[in-house]
């Protein structure tokens, strides 16, 4: 074979190559000036303190190599937290799909007026901006401890990315339908249901589906701080060093994570 036909790699320009070694050198010095602030000196230490690790790892996977203290556990207690978490994630999530889906319209520039579309994706950002735990102490302070406020919480912060994402899909839709229906007379309003909403309703519930796997994580957080569920479970065993408990509620989210992340896989391939 000549060298005529053997295929060459697309050649560069300068200019092209001068910009990735500028980025890249960008990231490496960013890297080296965070050294430091981040910590990472410490790294050594993770070997040179493994014995504290080990009394945690000998206390968290007993309850895995003794059957007897395996069965002593409170597993009803571990469960009926997991599910109650998962009750606040499922609840976090519809209301944030309600929230979302107006919001999603009035942020997609392809069918909103720009001086709509521009603040609407300013307040998006604002509420994306917001951590789940300041949201979440919030709504404790006006509502209390308990389930209510970290699903109000879930439902904030999974509102706002939802919106985004849901724009983002309303921009990418194919135009044809849109005009179709529009040369039919319908009103905008109309055209936003026959020629926007099919289109986008499958993906629009595949990003609920992944949004419903992340609240079921966030949930487990937003417990620690009092909003109910497995979370709280959790800090209590581990301020009471009870680390085999530990272990066992980690189990119980581990196998409930996956399990809804396999049930939300076999949905989205349905709607794909």
């Amino acid at each position: 074979m000549s060298s005529d036909t053997i295929p060459q790699p697309p050649k560069r320009s300068a200019s092209a190559l001068a910009f990735d070694i500028l980025l890249w050198g960008g990231v490496i010095g960013l890297l080296i000036v965070s050294f430091r602030p981040a910590e990472i000196d410490k790294f050594p230490q993770l070997f040179t303190e493994a014995g504290r690790m080990r009394e945690f790892a000998t206390g968290f996977f007993a309850p895995f190599g003794d059957p007897k203290l395996f069965m002593e556990m409170d597993w009803p207690t571990y469960i009926g937290k997991m599910w109650q978490t998962i009750q606040m994630a499922l609840w976090g999530t519809a209301l944030a799909i309600i929230v979302a889906i107006p919001l999603g319209l009035l942020g997609a520039k392809n069918i909103t007026p720009v001086w709509i579309q521009q603040p609407v994706r300013r307040l998006l950002d604002l509420i994306r901006s917001l951590p789940d735990l300041v949201v979440a102490l919030i709504f404790i302070t006006a509502v209390g401890l308990g389930p209510f406020a970290g699903v109000m919480a879930l439902m904030f912060n999974t509102g706002g990315v939802l919106a985004k994402l849901f724009a983002e899909a309303v921009e990418s839709i194919d135009k044809g339908p849109v005009e179709g229906v529009r040369a039919t007379g319908a009103v905008p309003l109309q055209e936003i249901v026959w020629g926007v909403i099919p289109q986008v309703a499958p993906l629009w519930t595949s990003y609920a589906l992944y949004r419903f796997e992340s609240s079921s994580r966030s949930a487990t957080v937003l417990g620690l701080i009092g909003a109910g569920g497995i979370g709280q479970v959790l800090l209590e065993s581990v301020n009471g060093f009870q680390y085999d408990q530990t272990g066992c509620i980690v189990l119980v989210i581990v196998v409930a994570v996956s399990l809804i992340d396999l049930l939300s896989q076999i949905i989205r391939s349905r709607l794909l």
